[in-house]
């Protein structure tokens, strides 16, 4: 399924990439689906489907999180949200990079691109989630937040963008869910998305997000 055709998505003004992490480049979706259904199970409360979960997941994940059937007098989103982490980081290794992002990372750093991870994660949990696939070395730098909330990562892309003194129109942010278009915006630079599960494509496509399915999709 090809769902854009407005390529190539990076141009010759393009000097940095920033990655999501998540969905973008780590195929992860499947787990967190998992992760809440084993949560979901010790509670006696129906599954979430994959349909479903693509429907109402987004940041922060607190919205998320109040459209699930937790009793939020006994479960409390802190609780939840620190028994979900524990749950996702224990089988982390599990999941591997999307089949195409080891080639999209390699082709950019053979253009002379520099590229950097902005994220959600906390940051010891992205630090440790790079770390198995030997691609560190590709990165001017991994970002991510000081809890495990996941409340967003907008700050930290501002921050980023001005220690960095980045020219927004150099940019080209690449994420898979609405809140990096929300990032994007925020900061002024290009945005892609690539439908990866987490979100729907009626979703991403419904605010006007290029979005692709693949990462070659990016170099035309």
């Amino acid at each position: 399924m090809r769902v854009s055709e407005a390529l190539p998505m990076i141009t010759t003004q393009h000097r940095h990439l920033i990655w999501d992490w998540n969905g973008t480049l780590l195929d992860d979706a499947w787990l967190c689906i998992r992760t809440m259904n084993r949560m979901l199970a010790r509670r006696n409360l129906p599954d979430l489907t994959a349909q479903r979960y693509q429907e109402i997941f987004g940041f922060p994940v607190i919205d998320y999180y109040r459209q699930l059937p937790f009793d939020e007098q006994r479960d409390p989103f802190a609780e939840v949200s620190t028994e979900f982490i524990l749950g996702y980081e224990d089988a982390r290794a599990e999941c591997r990079l999307r089949d195409d992002a080891l080639a999209a990372l390699q082709r950019a750093a053979e253009m002379g691109l520099t590229q950097t991870v902005i994220s959600s994660s906390k940051q010891p949990y992205l630090e440790a989630a790079v770390e198995p696939f030997g691609i560190r070395h590709l990165f001017a730098g991994l970002y991510g937040l000081d809890n495990h909330h996941a409340a967003g990562k907008t700050a930290v892309a501002r921050r980023w963008m001005a220690q960095q003194s980045v020219d927004p129109a150099a940019a080209l942010l690449i994420g898979d869910t609405l809140h990096d278009l929300e990032v994007a915006q925020a900061i002024g630079v290009d945005c892609v998305l690539i439908f990866s599960g987490h979100q729907n494509i009626q979703r991403l496509q419904g605010h006007g997000a290029r979005v692709i399915d693949s990462l070659g999709q990016l170099f035309g």
